[in-house]
């Protein structure tokens, strides 16, 4: 059956300063069918849905809607032409409820102009049941996860009922249920008619859910074919240009003393009697479901959230962690599974992004030493190949893998003992995921500790020395690397075995 092509781009090009982002991209999603994007971070993905939505302009090139020419000159002319996105990057207002998210742009009106807010509560009701969602519409969203808050960015996309939906990293940070759920959506939405884009690094969803596959690499679609058509290791050959190994690049290092010490660690946040320790030149992982409490163990570690009672030693010396301040003051730092809100500063340029916990050692006699601070922070993102025009463009227009590697550049620079890493490579293709765990394995054996929580348990097999599994707030069990399989730790992660002595 022949279906009509609904969304088509046309020799698109786009150049932001000194970097050209999109090199005469041809690319067309049809009716009823996903239309899959691959390509590592920075090869254009996002700025060609941008450009899609409105959000952005093209230097050239034509964009067809059922044939037809438009211009799509904002994201609101996008939604009138029946496209809608789903962000990978979660852009929300803290304060703002779920109802008023739901409806913010289009708030249905009485009859003198008045915001309707009886209709936003019923429609709201009846769209969290029908997606058997148990919110309380007027919950902040400040109050919600990064699952929670992606789950409502697919609600609302699906909730426009439009005929083309972008979704870029939708499963990035949702439960395996909630991934069940989507993918029941999609083939709905697919059997309606709709058109779907789908932008994911995963290789088991993209064969399980692709109808059709594009890769983008350095800016240029360089494959379209039916998925049928691709497998595994060519996708990723032509991802990056070359065979990649899939292998983990763990190294054995020689462990030394204990430089981490959590003693009986409780908070308000959900998470209750944890003591677990890590050593010199070990990376200890934190395996367990969405919700176990891995993230907010590490919150209150880092000084971003209070706990209750507990001790922290590090190299066997006790130390109060009541801030951030006090956490990197004692060679402690976080990268947190929330950037944007957390890591990065948007507005600011690269330089300002990596320096902003360090700019004492660039002020002497009260002036800055800018030549100073530009060749340090060129040295670290060197080393951590950080790919931008210069340190000088502002942090938002890099890729979510190089906005993560600015992150890290951040934390490097403070040279710290200890580092958490949470989510580290959430939303990162695998060409990254490979230089993030490189980059992991040289900061051990240059002596540093590394705490890793992550929802992947293949990547915490494969990096991880020890790891410890929570469930419900408490650490359930400990595994050393000889008894990693994903079976004990799925166990552990359900509190279905009693925890290792």
């Amino acid at each position: 059956m022949t279906r009509t092509t609904l969304l088509e781009v046309k020799n698109i090009g786009k150049s932001f300063p000194g970097v050209r982002a999109l090199d005469d991209v041809c690319f067309s999603v049809r009716e009823g069918s996903v239309h899959v994007l691959c390509g590592e971070n920075g090869a254009g993905k996002s700025t060609l849905m941008k450009i899609i939505n409105g959000l952005y302009q093209p230097d050239s090139g034509e964009t067809f809607i059922r044939g037809q020419k438009v211009t799509i000159d904002s994201p609101i002319k996008a939604g009138e032409l029946g496209i809608s996105m789903i962000f990978q990057e979660l852009n929300y207002t803290p304060e703002m409820t779920i109802e008023e998210s739901l409806f913010v742009g289009r708030w249905p009106k009485k009859r003198f102009g008045q915001i309707d807010w009886k209709t936003i509560r019923t429609r709201t009701l009846e769209l969290l049941q029908q997606e058997n969602l148990a919110y309380d519409p007027e919950t902040k969203l400040k109050d919600l996860s990064i699952s929670n808050l992606q789950m409502l960015e697919i609600l609302k996309a699906i909730s426009r009922d439009a005929d083309i939906i972008i979704m870029d990293e939708p499963t990035s940070s949702i439960t395996n249920k909630e991934i069940e759920i989507l993918f029941e959506k999609i083939n709905d939405l697919r059997s309606r008619g709709k058109a779907i884009v789908y932008i994911s690094h995963k290789m088991d969803e993209i064969f399980r859910i692709a109808d059709d596959i594009s890769i983008l690499r350095d800016g240029r679609v360089v494959e379209t074919r039916p998925k049928e058509q691709f497998d595994i290791d060519s996708v990723i050959a032509l991802m990056v240009g070359r065979a990649l190994d899939h292998g983990y690049p763990k190294e054995e290092v020689p462990r030394g003393d204990i430089v981490l010490e959590v003693e009986n660690f409780s908070g308000p946040t959900g998470f209750d009697n944890i003591s677990f320790n890590a050593r010199k030149g070990e990376i200890v992982g934190f395996a367990g479901l969405v919700g176990a409490g891995r993230s907010e163990v590490m919150r209150a570690l880092f000084g971003l959230d209070e706990h209750w009672h507990g001790s922290v030693k590090v190299h066997g010396v006790p130390v109060k962690i009541r801030s951030v301040q006090d956490s990197i003051k004692n060679g402690v730092v976080m990268l947190s599974e929330d950037r944007r809100r957390y890591g990065i500063v948007q507005v600011r340029d690269v330089k300002e992004n990596v320096t902003l916990a360090s700019m004492g050692e660039f002020f002497h006699g009260g002036r800055l030493h800018g030549a100073k601070e530009r060749n340090r922070v060129e040295e670290i993102c060197a080393k951590i190949n950080v790919k931008m025009a210069s340190i000088d463009v502002q942090v938002s227009t890099l890729s979510g893998g190089n906005q993560q590697k600015v992150v890290l550049s951040k934390w490097m620079l403070r040279n710290p003992d200890i580092l958490i890493l949470d989510e580290p490579t959430r939303g990162i293709d695998v060409g990254a995921k490979v230089e993030i765990y490189k980059l992991m394995t040289a900061l051990v054996k240059e002596g540093k500790s590394i705490i890793v929580v992550s929802s992947e348990l293949p990547e915490l097999i494969g990096m991880c020395d020890r790891m410890y599994v929570m469930a419900g707030g408490r650490i359930t069990g400990e595994l050393a690397r000889p008894d990693f399989s994903q079976e004990t730790i799925m166990r552990y992660a359900m509190n279905m075995l009693k925890r290792a002595s």
